[in-house]
């Protein structure tokens, strides 16, 4: 089969997008291959597809968990075989994982970095005939990249286990030093390297100074049609922007980290379908998320990056038809940003006392912890000691980089059930009340492997069918538990905590001064491109970011605000001249005698350097004679 023949025959689509081809063949040959392709170009196929022509089974590394979720359960719908681990999976998920992969053949595996770490899972792989490595969101493997991750490091070992396996690195969102330290980090033998431009034609670039942004919001999408993103910093304006525009009439919804995961997937779904035309979110929303008919994406406050900025703004306009990416800019924007810097790096004391303190509440002795993943509950930590939030996340993300732990993000976990009553039991049931009873064959009609193995559930939606409060569904679930009719494991939310090395005492823990200087003033170069771009006036938006991602072209956009501005300025100039050569002519006209240039100057109350320019003009063009320093109608 051809690579043509397998995107036909699993995705249904009869032509590849620009530079897919050339990655896929480029792989399929042997070589270490870079993928530069910015959000919606369509990444996941340049790996999907020849896993599917390799003999052997392709790794993925990937930092998200949502989006490793979405792509294997979308795999699975194309029947293609597909499993994923991560730190977080529960022991009953690593199993079914692994029967997959050896009993069905799984063609694809999706794992965290973090999980490269674990000897066991290193040593499970070495047994797979590994035939193609990729790497997503490469850029986190680069100290320079905007969202480096010490664990992507571990991918090195990854090679050693499969040294004839090439690697393919793709990345959205990297500048030439990011691409070549991806390079040298992964150890790439001649490199093929595939950039798309990041010029985006269909897309139109806009900043707008606001000092009423909610208001501005609900202008912009008032006077424009089609699905539409507001992205926000923080959860709690997410709400509050998606209620006002739903009371001025605007139909929206608003997605963040800390939703359910089914309100998350009902919110994101009824976005997706074009039932709810706005969805106000924070960062966490987007990702892998193929929606092709977004026309405007809003950026109500101002990211601490062109990286992050480009990539959120890359999800407007997939289906090549003209959009809109709208930055709203205040004046207090740009402090905002610099002063975040600095919350971004506490001192090191207070770094090495956030360590201590995680230790001791995690119950970790000195020279204890090695290797070891422990559930860690933040906001319970910041409340016992007196930290907040962001404060304690930037000491973790620093002493992560330092080597000294990984915060590993909410993993959560849905609600799982199986049935353990033998099946001619549940007909005397006479034990449990008439709710639970109800609730138990509503989930064996919905739900079905309910004797056999946990099954997902969500109580939202047994909430929904037997119209009760879903606090009242956990309960009857809990009552089936006690009854030994079901095991059920509710859903949860959990941060981790993981220890690569064993616990210091304080005064040994180094941060280094590539992590903490070099780092400081590479976000501080970030924050400062990003402000510029902001505040530019004079320059084209989209050549902005071009030159950021170090690609040059000639010419500018013609479609940003500034670009706009230049050309309906430029013809107002135009215009003004046309007027004002009509007017000198009939002003000299008026005194054949000759004028003088500062009495015509002042007397068309127009500026010295356009009347000159004119009067240069229409004298080089024979209009006009300058005979003594008075200008006068030339003769026939």
């Amino acid at each position: 089969m051809t690579p043509l023949s397998i995107l036909k025959k699993y995705w249904g689509f009869d032509s590849f997008r620009p530079l897919q081809e050339q990655i896929i063949q480029s792989v399929l040959e042997g070589n270490d291959t870079l993928g530069l392709m910015p959000t919606g170009g369509g990444k996941s196929l340049t790996f999907q597809v020849p896993a599917m022509l390799l003999d052997g089974v392709t790794i993925v590394v990937t930092p998200l968990i949502s989006l490793m979720k979405d792509q294997v359960d979308n795999l699975r719908k194309r029947r293609i075989k597909a499993v994923f681990f991560h730190s977080g999976m529960s022991g009953e998920d690593r199993r079914k994982a692994h029967e997959l992969i050896y009993n069905a053949g799984a063609k694809l595996i999706y794992t965290s970095p973090e999980r490269l770490r674990n000897p066991r899972f290193l040593q499970e792989l070495r047994m797979l005939r590994i035939s193609l490595i990729v790497v997503d969101e490469a850029h986190c493997i680069s100290q320079w990249g905007y969202d480096f991750r010490p664990a992507y490091l571990q991918i090195k070992e990854l090679r050693k286990i499969a040294v004839n396996a090439p690697v393919l690195a793709l990345t959205a969102t990297a500048t030439h030093k990011v691409s070549e330290d991806i390079c040298q980090q992964l150890n790439m033998m001649r490199p093929r390297i595939f950039r798309m431009s990041f010029s985006r034609e269909n897309l139109n670039y806009i900043v707008r100074k606001s000092e009423t942004k909610i208001t501005e919001v609900f202008h912009i999408l008032s006077r424009t049609q089609g699905s539409s993103i507001v992205y926000v910093r923080s959860r709690k304006r997410t709400r509050e922007i998606s209620e006002y525009l739903c009371s001025m009439g605007i139909s929206a919804t608003f997605f963040h980290a800390g939703l359910d995961y089914e309100v998350k997937e009902r919110r994101q779904n009824e976005w997706q379908s074009g039932a709810v035309r706005v969805i106000v979110a924070t960062n966490a929303f987007g990702m892998g998320i193929d929606k092709p008919d977004v026309r405007v994406v809003i950026h109500y406050d101002t990211p601490p990056s062109l990286e992050e900025y480009y990539q959120e703004a890359g999800r407007a306009g997939r289906d090549g038809l003209k959009s809109y990416v709208v930055l709203l800019s205040a004046k207090s924007d740009a402090a905002n940003l610099r002063r975040k810097v600095s919350e971004n790096f506490p001192d090191r004391e207070k770094i090495r006392k956030i360590y201590e303190r995680v230790c001791n509440f995690l119950k970790i002795s000195v020279g204890e912890g090695y290797d070891c993943l422990f559930p860690f509950d933040l906001d319970n930590f910041c409340n016992i000691f007196g930290y907040q939030r962001r404060q304690c996340l930037a000491a973790l993300h620093l002493l992560s980089q330092s080597g000294y732990l990984e915060f590993l993000e909410e993993t959560e976990h849905r609600s799982r059930i199986m049935v353990v009553m033998q099946r001619e039991e549940l007909y005397d049931l006479s034990s449990l009340s008439l709710q639970a009873e109800k609730l138990l064959k509503c989930m064996l009609r919905l739900y079905t492997g309910l004797f056999t193995d946990y099954v997902y559930i969500s109580e939202t939606i047994l909430s929904a069918e037997l119209n009760l409060p879903e606090q009242y569904i956990y309960e009857l679930l809990l009552e089936l538990s006690r009854a030994k009719v079901i095991k059920y494991i509710p859903r949860s939310k959990t941060p981790y905590i993981y220890l690569p090395t064993s616990r210091e005492e304080p005064r040994y823990i180094v941060i280094p001064k590539n992590v903490y200087e070099e780092r400081q003033k590479i976000l501080s170069e970030r924050v400062e491109a990003m402000i510029k771009y902001s505040s530019a006036t004079n320059n084209c938006r989209e050549d902005h970011i071009l030159h950021y991602f170090g690609e040059k072209r000639d010419g500018t956009c013609g479609r940003c605000d500034i670009c706009r501005d230049k050309r309906k300025k430029a013809k107002n100039t135009r215009l003004e001249k046309e007027m004002l050569i009509t007017r000198i002519i009939e002003f000299i006209k008026e005194r054949p005698n000759g004028v003088d240039f500062r009495i015509i100057s002042h007397n068309l109350n127009s500026s010295d350097d356009m009347v000159a320019e004119i009067l240069s003009f229409l004298t080089a063009e024979g209009y006009l004679d300058l005979i003594d320093g008075a200008y006068k109608l030339a003769q026939d």
